[in-house]
């Protein structure tokens, strides 16, 4: 599989204590400003109640215990709400909030209403009470127990089962969340937008890391780059509420760069700066630039955030200019771009020695040669051997870890040792949606664990929102489950953003035709063809065509040794070639490809051995029992 262009991200950072994570669950889910503010309001009100309803007006003195309780039990029911709407795991579907909830508001009337009784003079009915109380909240379990159980469960005996809500973002904004627009080039020579990029892309990276803030990633960001949209729609568009937008004029050795915080729902600036210096004062503008941003949001930060946020990436700042202009050639993706990047970080390692961020980039610069099929092998080996020394010099280091975790699982075919560096990189910046959709892809395509792949796409769809490889999930995850009516519509929502993106008319037109659509997914083949004929994706969705056909000599005809060796080296490519040959009836061909795909890491055992249904014809197969013994106790006993 192509990988989607790489981003940089900041490293550092320390695994946090048990007390410190229960500290920043507390913090959260806002359960220290919850309990302050029962405490004190409910503080008042007893006073109130006290010194005039009682002492004054001589309401019954029971009035005081009728307020407590009533008080208590909001304040439970508040705190309950708060923790378990934070839980992500849901175990059988069970909501504890909805379920807990109605049992507090329900023992709190009751208790009050028998206080009432009591005032009032009435007595004889305190069991009653009871008793209704007592069958409304039975009712309420049983009711609630029943629902869910009717909903399906995410693995039922060992299979996933998990499904994607394909729809768009919610309509609730985050009310911590923002968007770092790419800063103008307002420069004489309007030479400098790889360091307006960068400069955007390091000012979205610091506030990466803070807990309590979403931050819109590059990859979206940079979709609105020239856009003539007023800042209200793009916050929109993105489903947040506050923008930042900037400026850079860069004259030789000088910089003066401008920043303004806005709020899209009133359009206000929250603040507006201007930082003049040189390029030694770089960083230190970057940091005044995202400490505006904490104190403009009153974001409080942990020690490891406040680090983050302080962290200087390069003591040279010629360094950290070819740094720019390196990764401003990465994320375009083109042999000559790479190429001019590649010799920028060697210049940079001259200058400065070894530096785990310039090795790191090297490590996307070869692992771009790969994604664009330019020196695979010798490509591969560099770009492993470059990740792992960054590693080396920074074990915190999240784009090596990153770029290291694509390596192993789409060339090595080692998923556990990619999960586990993407688990790293992820620990030191939870929010890198690099790292997140190498994670999620690996859980998808690979190891047929979908459900564990949700929570990763449901942020990537916060984060991430407009960069195509989010939505392909939305259809990728229901494809690989045998899920093809949800398929369909999230690879359409994919082709709605990038009409010509390959590997989303592939998808397409594959889940198309599994659903009988014959005549609509040669539509979409024929238009790839037309567009990007010498596109991988492309040759797959051909063969895919005459597979439906039945056109054995014209499938032959696209599988030269070429093209071969390129899908030998990927496990979804392998899989995928393996169900076109099983369609086509070519059995033990289609075995031979089934078994490099396993070799190469493909675990999907629900998938091969009982949902696809066009490997029906070989599922008798003896080599294919065998390899399906193989492939369900590795599914079965795959963990991390």
């Amino acid at each position: 599989m192509n990988a989607p262009t790489g981003e940089k991200a900041p490293s550092g950072g320390k695994e946090k204590s048990f007390f410190r994570e229960f500290l920043d669950k507390l913090r959260k889910r806002h359960i220290i400003e919850t309990l302050a503010a029962f405490i004190g309001g409910g503080w008042l009100i007893l006073e109130f109640v006290d010194r005039l309803l009682v002492t004054h007006y001589h309401f019954p003195d029971e009035t005081i215990d009728l307020t407590f309780i009533t008080i208590l039990g909001a304040l439970i029911c508040t705190i309950l709400w708060r923790w378990f709407r934070g839980t992500e795991k849901r175990p059988g579907n069970v909501k504890v909030e909805v379920l807990l909830v109605p049992l507090i508001i329900l023992a709190t009337l009751a208790i009050d209403i028998n206080l009432v009784f009591d005032m009032a003079g009435i007595t004889g009915l305190r069991l009653l009470t009871g008793i209704i109380a007592l069958f409304l909240g039975i009712s309420w379990i049983v009711f609630k127990s029943l629902h869910w159980a009717a909903i399906e469960p995410a693995i039922i005996s060992g299979q996933a089962k998990a499904e994607i809500e394909i729809s768009p973002l919610a309509p609730a904004i985050p009310e911590k969340s923002i968007a770092v627009l790419p800063f103008t080039d307002l420069s004489p020579q309007k030479d400098q937008e790889y360091f307006c990029d960068g400069m955007t892309e390091e000012i979205i990276a610091d506030p990466s890391n803070i807990h309590e803030l979403l931050v819109i990633s590059r990859s979206s960001a940079m979709t609105f780059k020239g856009s003539s949209k007023t800042v209200r729609d793009i916050a929109k568009d993105l489903n947040i509420r506050y923008v930042m937008e900037g400026s850079v004029r860069k004259a030789g050795n000088d910089l003066r760069i401008t920043a303004q915080l806005i709020d899209a729902r009133n359009d206000a600036h929250l603040c507006a700066e201007k930082y003049s210096g040189t390029m030694d004062d770089v960083f230190y503008i970057q940091e005044k630039v995202s400490r505006s941003i904490v104190n403009a949001l009153r974001l409080r930060l942990s020690p490891a955030e406040e680090q983050e946020i302080v962290a200087k990436p390069f003591d040279d700042v010629l360094a950290y200019e070819s740094y720019l202009k390196a990764m401003y050639g990465v994320n375009q993706q083109t042999q000559e771009s790479l190429s001019k990047a590649e010799i920028l970080l060697q210049n940079a390692l001259a200058e400065v020695g070894d530096h785990p961020l310039l090795f790191a980039s090297l490590a996307y610069v070869y692992w771009g040669y790969v994604n664009i099929g330019f020196g695979h092998e010798e490509s591969k080996q560099k770009a492993e051997e470059y990740a792992r020394k960054a590693i080396d010099l920074d074990p915190n280091c999240t784009p090596a870890h990153s770029a290291l975790g694509w390596i192993l699982s789409q060339l090595d075919g080692n998923q556990r040792d990619a999960i586990k560096h993407f688990k790293l990189a992820l620990a030191h910046n939870p929010n890198d949606n690099y790292t997140l959709l190498g994670l999620a892809m690996t859980y998808v395509l690979y190891v047929g664990k979908p459900e564990k792949a949700l929570p990763i796409i449901e942020k990537l769809r916060a984060i991430d929102p407009f960069n195509p490889w989010t939505t392909w999930f939305l259809g990728a995850a229901a494809l690989y489950q045998g899920q093809y009516e949800r398929a369909v519509e999230g690879f359409s929502l994919v082709l709605k953003l990038d009409e010509d993106n390959p590997a989303a008319q592939f998808f397409y037109s594959w889940t198309l035709a599994y659903l009988g659509r014959i005549q609509e997914a040669f539509s979409v083949v024929d238009r790839a063809a037309e567009k990007t004929p010498d596109n991988t994706f492309t040759k797959l969705a051909l063969i895919m065509k005459h597979a439906c056909r039945g056109e054995k000599e014209a499938l032959e005809s696209q599988l030269n040794s070429d093209f071969r060796q390129t899908c030998q080296r990927d496990a979804a490519w392998s899989h995928a070639l393996g169900v076109m040959l099983a369609r086509l009836g070519k059995r033990d061909e289609a075995i031979d490809w089934f078994e490099n795909a396993v070799r190469r890491g493909f675990l999907n055992y629900p998938l091969l051995a009982e949902k696809d249904p066009w490997l029906a014809n070989i599922r008798g197969e003896p080599r294919f029992k065998k390899l399906m013994e193989r492939v369900k106790y590795e599914w079965e006993h795959f963990e991390v």
